[in-house]
């Protein structure tokens, strides 16, 4: 195959199926070297990409409006390509079950328009077997081709963390993985044109599938470990970052925190692990066990604001909640799978509509997802109860006269503040007489 040579002469084109967190970054990067083409089904999405506005602001309107990449939602432009990248999303069912509706909707797609030679490369978040199993039979299945012999496929992870500006797709090795060892050498060396950190090659597309779901599991792990102390720590009356700052002394400390765990990657791939796990007959305990600690969170966070309505002799039936952030992380518009959905679910349960705030998040996707209307911070006043979910910067940047301005007038020790992120100094704010909380 000579795909990379032709790639690199401007003779064929890559193309990148998913213009998401993952996909847009990956053809932005792309074009900087070679010719692509960048598809996505959402006409909205792709009319904003022409105009020069990027809506993930993962790399910026500056970048897109000078990218190369060619726009479009006509998969017939698809037939233009011989190296093909999937970056859809791959999120789960309502019964935690793989949702992989996206991964066969774009290989349906690309199997209409794929023509011999072709490489297809999977970079969709799957449980091992998927790629082989599902994917390439309906590739064949379109296309009237055979996979091996008209054309390739390989799998590629992506490690994209939505909102780093420092470990950015070109820092993070890549994982890489073929069919065969024709296919595996010719993914590494286009992937090779924009990752500078270096690439893996793995021994099997199940291998390169499993490492996928196994770092985010083991992400999650963590995690869950870090919030089952913090709840055992708050019923013993014990800041669980002081500990946390304390163990993390030693060398060998793995420095996670606790928190709430959502988004499309740490809070979906445990699920894709323990699916496939069940399936072949075994039961998961450390990942389904960790991955039901970390859910819950959401509701452990909100009771413990019903606990501190109720000592600060609020009715709370009649309570002002605020949350500050929506999105699952900080700086990030990205508001898929967000816990602090959670939060507002327990709350409504005790007849408490929570006014949330969120400078990133977009309103029409909020209510859409969600149900939820954002308010303007400016317009915020007379708030019993503060609540930080999400450390924005703009959050974190917040003074205690800005804090002291949304709370509604009267003694110190009436206002709560509850400090999922633990962005402020517990103690300074105790002895202003405010009632603190923080996970």
């Amino acid at each position: 195959m000579n795909i990379f040579n032709d790639l690199l002469e401007g003779k064929e084109n890559i193309s990148v199926i998913g213009l998401g967190y993952v996909g847009m970054p990956i053809a932005v990067a792309f074009a900087k070297k070679i010719n692509v083409i960048g598809f996505d089904l959402n006409e909205q999405k792709i009319e904003m990409y022409k105009s020069g506005v990027d809506p993930t602001n993962e790399i910026g309107n500056k970048a897109i409006s000078e990218t190369t990449v060619s726009f479009t939602s006509d998969e017939t432009r698809l037939k233009d390509s011989k190296f093909h990248v999937v970056a859809v999303p791959t999120p789960i069912n309502s019964d935690k079950t793989p949702n992989l509706s996206p991964v066969i909707g774009a290989s349906k797609i690309i199997g209409r328009n794929l023509t011999k030679g072709s490489i297809v490369v999977y970079e969709s978040t799957v449980y091992p077997g998927v790629t082989e199993d599902i994917c390439i039979p309906i590739l064949e299945k379109e296309s009237g081709l055979k996979c091996g012999i008209d054309f390739k496929v390989g799998y590629s992870p992506e490690r994209i963390n939505p909102g780093d500006k420092v470990h950015t797709l070109d820092s993070i090795i890549k994982i890489v993985s073929g069919v065969d060892s024709e296919s595996l050498d010719e993914i590494s060396k286009v992937y090779e044109l924009v990752i500078e950190a270096g690439i893996h090659k793995a021994s099997s597309i199940k291998v390169a599938e499993a490492a996928k779901v196994v770092e985010n599991s083991q992400r999650d792990i963590n995690i869950a470990f870090m919030n089952e102390l913090a709840m055992v720590f708050d019923r013993m009356d014990i800041n669980t970052n002081d500990v946390v700052a304390a163990m993390n002394t030693k060398w060998n400390a793995l420095g996670f925190h606790p928190g709430l765990v959502g988004g499309h990657c740490i809070g979906v791939d445990p699920y894709y692990f323990v699916y496939e796990a069940e399936r072949l007959g075994y039961h998961s305990q450390i990942v389904l066990s960790g991955r039901k600690i970390n859910d819950n969170m959401g509701e452990f966070i909100a009771d413990a604001i019903i606990k501190k309505l109720i000592t600060t002799n609020k009715v709370v039936k009649n309570a002002k909640v605020a949350i500050l952030g929506v999105t699952f992380k900080e700086n990030c518009p990205d508001t898929r799978n967000s816990k602090v959905i959670d939060i507002v679910d327990r709350l409504n349960e005790y007849e408490i509509n929570p006014v949330i705030v969120d400078p990133y998040a977009d309103q029409k996707e909020a209510y859409n997802e969600y149900g939820i209307e954002l308010a303007d911070i400016n317009n915020l006043t007379d708030v019993d109860c503060l609540v930080f979910a999400v450390a924005h910067n703009e959050f974190k940047s917040m003074d205690l006269d800005e804090i002291d301005n949304l709370m509604k007038e009267g003694p110190n020790q009436e206002k709560i503040i509850v400090d999922v992120k633990s962005l402020f100094n517990q103690k300074e704010l105790e002895n202003l007489g405010y009632t603190y909380w923080s996970l």
